[in-house]
């Protein structure tokens, strides 16, 4: 063969063998030497550079401030690297906005969280001034070690259509489907989070090596092993991950079906409403099961997993209830069964009732008190979690425990005895019951009722 022909055909073997067109192809985001690319918005916190790295500086009396791309992302992998000080919180923010109709231009969208303190949410994902948090590091507890304290940390995230992933220190974080047309594109960004005590003011965050990647992602990205919890984002919908772990909707978001009045064969015809995707108890001036009513699954559940989202209203009071009998009380008031509370604790008067606190928030009702330090946000909704296994019960609240607790001993027979289900007989002892939620006369929002059925 000539010496052309061997280069020729050299040359087009390199063109159809060649790894390039399969290889990450990474682009530097900072330069590390100006800020060109960025802009700073919102608040007045000041960013500098520094050996190659952005120093962002806490300050009093400004609001969260931000350094954005000058350029959106939709699909990408971004990593940077990442140190922060003790006091602070602060984040990357990804596909984000800024608009001027939107809450007078505050920065919304998806943020991987850098958290410090002994909370160790570190890699979660925040949904900044938009629907708050999506991914907390007590889905996903065993990465909750993977911060290093006083060191550079790596992050990297990937987001692909509806998937967004995270990662710290090489440790799978976060895992969210999420199709909410507005998350699917927007700019990246620094955040300098605002502070409330004067130590913290000087206190810095730093951030350098940012790059991104955006092309050839099928085959940069990292496969799922299925062992990270994903969290479902889209309201009243079962993922294919919750469909694999036997998860069932309890509520269609759209209609009756499933559900009946407690004291009812039918749905209530007043006192509930169902617009946009939300159960909503409407306002009676807080009279017990006097306007629309309870309202309980027609199927009875015995050994379950359940979630309900909810959100409250000023001086709100409501409740889920399990192992319910409707057939108990055909009187007035509400249908008995242990319940989950729901409750306004700041300003409803129930939460000093009862006995150490029985009666507050994610506590079992007039039983056992959930602790006072709950992490709870009034404004947004919350997660409630109600697991089942044989006679042993455990409340969550945004997955964090409330109440542990086992039906059937002494210690459980004498709570009810100096409750006032006292008079009930074998209260919270059946084998199975309906569920139930409340109809209290106060506003409250319900979403994303769900169930697993356990062996």
């Amino acid at each position: 063969m000539s010496t052309k022909k061997k280069v020729f055909t050299l040359l087009l073997l390199s063109l159809v063998f060649s790894p390039v067109s399969s290889q990450e192809k990474w682009e530097m985001l900072f330069n590390g030497k100006d800020f060109n690319g960025w802009t700073k918005i919102a608040g007045n916190a000041e960013y500098a550079i520094k050996d190659g790295a952005i120093i962002g500086t806490s300050k009093s009396g400004t609001p969260n401030t931000f350094l954005a791309t000058n350029k959106n992302y939709g699909d990408f992998i971004l990593e940077l690297d990442y140190k922060i000080e003790d006091g602070l919180n602060s984040g990357v923010q990804f596909r984000s906005q800024s608009k001027a109709e939107y809450k007078n231009g505050r920065v919304h969208g998806y943020q991987f969280e850098f958290d410090p303190s002994a909370r160790a949410w570190s890699g979660g994902i925040y949904d900044e001034q938009r629907r708050g948090w999506l991914y907390t590091m007590e889905k996903n507890p065993v990465a909750k070690s993977a911060y290093k304290a006083s060191a550079w940390n790596h992050i990297r995230i990937e987001a692909f259509g509806s998937t967004v992933r995270t990662w710290l220190n090489g440790v799978p974080c976060a895992n969210i489907i999420d199709d909410l047309p507005e998350a699917a594109n927007g700019f990246i960004a620094l955040q300098v989070h605002e502070i409330y005590k004067p130590e913290d003011e000087g206190k810095t965050v730093q951030w350098k090596n940012i790059k991104i990647c955006t092309a050839n992602l099928q085959k940069a990205k990292t496969p799922d092993n299925g062992k990270v919890y994903q969290a479902n984002c889209n309201d009243n919908t079962i993922s294919s991950f919750e469909q694999k772990e036997g998860w069932k909707l309890l509520w269609d978001g759209k209609t009756t079906d499933g559900w009946r009045g407690a004291k009812l064969t039918t749905f209530p015809t007043g006192g509930w409403a169902m617009e946009n995707g939300v159960l909503r108890v409407l306002n009676s001036n807080g009279a017990e099961s006097t306007n629309g009513g309870d309202i309980v699954t027609i199927k009875k559940y015995k050994n379950f997993e359940l979630t309900v989202d909810f959100k409250i209203t000023d001086g709100a009071n409501s409740g889920i209830k399990y192992f319910v009998d409707t057939e108990l009380n055909k009187g007035e008031g509400s249908s008995i069964g242990c319940e989950f509370q729901i409750l306004d604790d700041k300003l409803h008067p129930d939460a000093k009732l009862g006995v150490k606190g029985n009666r507050m928030l994610g506590s079992l009702y007039d039983l056992i008190p959930a602790p006072t330090d709950k992490f709870f946000r009034k404004s947004d909704f919350n997660t409630a979690r109600i697991v089942v296994k044989g006679n042993k019960v455990t409340h969550y609240l945004n997955d964090k425990i409330t109440v542990e607790y086992e039906r059937g001993t002494q210690m459980w027979n004498a709570l009810v005895n100096y409750s006032k289900y006292s008079v009930w007989p074998k209260f919270g002892n059946a084998a199975e019951g309906n569920i139930l939620l409340q109809d209290h006369g106060n506003e409250v929002f319900f979403k994303n009722i769900k169930i697993k059925e356990l062996p």
